[in-house]
């Protein structure tokens, strides 16, 4: 049976919001939030048929809900909630992980109920704490613990880091045989119907949801699969958005298995190896892959504790690149582990240390001496955490896994670069546009790039547009509500500043040094070399393949001389820089 609530239409007149719930097996309910109309996601990517945020209510002799959803729901949602359940007797909140569309009412939760525990990953467990700043009861949980609720009802929880956030979990109810996979196999898909009944109406939006966000991470999809493949048995996929998975389960797991496949097959990847728990590895962990993952190449994740000899020796000898970061000292299972790594690895890969800043971590140098005298190229110096982690760390992190991913794809941009005798490429290189300094700064974090792709896009409000490699440092100080500022170059002053900033910095170091800067309103630096200068606020991003192109209205904004012009970039091809 489904039952339904519509919002009311003086609350939400542009956008229809509604609420369904049903059984969907033996004492578990699924609480369905449909976004008819949400057209975009993750602020970049389009989307045709809306959205639905979906929660789960499992009640054994103790009560557990998987999820939450999106802050827009917030009456909606508790309305439903509470007719079906007093939150107060809900006993457990499972936070399958922290993005804001599954977590966004926990704050709420927590108020109405505060003694519920909230399960999660220790990852989960950190960034909730910043979410709803305020204490509450916790319980951490290790891929293969599990949570008894009674009744049959016997919760596994499985790792899933990176699908797609650091912090993802699975839920597998072994009474039911429910597996509950947050974004993992999910799509964005908004109907009435709790299934996947209809296999042609879903299949382009599965396939656009997995491309978007499950593809960039293929590796750990066939990690997730194979520790799937472990479970005793899997009738339902419940996600955590779209249609749950029931009438084509195997066909359509077995889609994200050929295209995961296909993906590790034909890309460049990077293990990297930690222990789940110690010290900041988690988090580390997760700024390191998103820099590796800018530039194209896949991840896998290992937790060293856990994983078996031969998965690790199979996993380094397929990869392109190696990151450690530091485990524990003392630990024989681990210790063995490591000298796994070392001994599969060649002279052909690229490898990067980190310390985990757990206060007992086996030290930096001697493991990079042992891959020196392997004959490893070292993409990254050692990253050390003299005073703990920071967002200076994070983003030091990030840089560092964009800069190994850079070396493994370096073939590729040489060869594109050769690429000179294309007519169409020559032609699209007679574009040309101003010179301007890109500065950004947030927190400790701050950057700066070259720019010539920068256009004027609107007058009501004032904004523009700028193309950001995905695989720029500053890529990450330039998302929704960030601030920054646009440096325009002078015609008759602007090489050495050119020379500067197109040369190859190395992660975390200051690309300010030597260059006359002071603050502008909005915390970024102003260029006092610059011929003007214009205070700018990201409002929206698109995904054009490699780039992103953003868009930013413009606040304030000056010209030191007025009698000089813009520099003007000119180039002779148009497929490469």
């Amino acid at each position: 049976m489904v039952s339904s609530v519509a919002a009311p239409k003086k609350t939400a007149p542009k956008q229809r919001l509604t609420l369904q719930h049903s059984v969907i097996a033996t004492d578990t309910t699924a609480i369905r939030s449909l976004d008819w109309d949400r057209d975009r996601f993750d602020i970049e990517f389009a989307i045709q048929n809306g959205t639905t945020y979906n929660s789960f209510l499992i009640r054994g002799e103790k009560t557990a809900l998987i999820d939450t959803s999106h802050a827009k729901f917030k009456d909606l949602y508790f309305a439903t909630l509470t007719g079906l359940i007093d939150p107060k007797s809900i006993d457990y909140l499972i936070v399958s992980h922290t993005e804001p569309d599954h977590s966004g009412l926990v704050k709420d939760l927590l108020e109405l109920n505060p003694d519920i525990i909230v399960v999660g990953a220790k990852v989960a467990l950190q960034f909730l704490d910043d979410l709803v700043h305020q204490p509450y009861n916790k319980k951490m949980v290790k891929s293969g613990e599990k949570l008894d609720l009674g009744k049959g009802h016997v919760l596994e929880f499985i790792s899933a880091p990176n699908l797609h956030w650091p912090d993802t979990i699975f839920t597998y109810d072994s009474a039911t045989q429910h597996l509950f996979t947050c974004d993992a196999f999910g799509m964005h898909y908004c109907d009435d119907h709790t299934y996947d009944e209809d296999l042609d109406l879903i299949s382009a939006d599965y396939k656009i949801y997995y491309d978007c966000l499950m593809g960039p991470n293929a590796k750990s999809v066939l990690g997730a699969i194979k520790r799937m493949n472990d479970l005793p048995g899997v009738k339902t996929i419940a996600t955590g958005h779209g249609p749950l998975i029931q009438h084509h389960l195997e066909e359509l797991v077995g889609r994200y298995q050929t295209w995961s496949n296909e993906k590790a097959k034909a890309a460049k990847n990077v293990a990297v190896f930690y222990v789940a728990e110690y010290g900041d590895a988690d988090q580390l962990s997760g700024y390191l892959s998103n820099g590796i993952l800018k530039t194209d190449v896949l991840v896998e994740s290992f937790d060293l504790a856990t994983t078996e000899l031969s998965e690790i020796r199979h996993a380094v000898e397929l990869a392109n690149g190696i990151i450690i970061i530091m485990p524990p000292q003392g630990n024989e299972t681990i210790s063995i582990a490591i000298g796994t790594i070392v001994a599969a690895s060649n002279s052909k890969q690229s490898y990067g240390l980190c310390e985990s800043g757990g206060g007992n971590d086996e030290p930096v140098a001697t493991l990079r001496a042992r891959f020196q005298d392997a004959g490893l190229n070292e993409s990254f110096p050692p990253i050390k955490l003299t005073n703990g982690s920071s967002a200076a760390v994070y983003n030091l992190c990030e840089e560092s896994g964009t800069d190994i991913g850079q070396w493994l794809t370096r073939d590729r941009a040489v060869q594109q670069m050769k690429s000179l005798d294309n007519d169409l490429d020559k032609a699209l290189g007679r574009l040309s546009g101003g010179l301007y300094i890109v500065m950004a700064q947030k927190g400790d974090s701050r950057s700066a790039m070259l720019a010539s792709w920068v256009s004027q896009a609107s007058f009501k409000p004032l904004g523009l547009t700028i193309a950001v490699a995905k695989d720029r440092a500053i890529e990450s100080l330039m998302r929704v509500g960030d601030n920054f500022v646009l440096n325009v170059l002078e015609e008759n002053n602007y090489q050495p500043l050119m020379k500067h900033f197109l040369k190859r910095f190395s992660p975390g170091s200051d690309r300010f040094e030597g260059i006359d800067i002071q603050p502008a309103q909005n915390g970024s630096p102003i260029l006092n070399d610059a011929l003007a200068y214009l205070e700018c606020e990201v409002k929206t991003r698109m995904d054009c393949s490699d780039h992103w192109l953003v868009y930013a209205t413009v606040s304030i904004g000056r010209v030191a001389k007025s009698d000089s012009r813009t520099a003007v970039h000119h180039r002779k091809v148009g497929n490469h820089y």
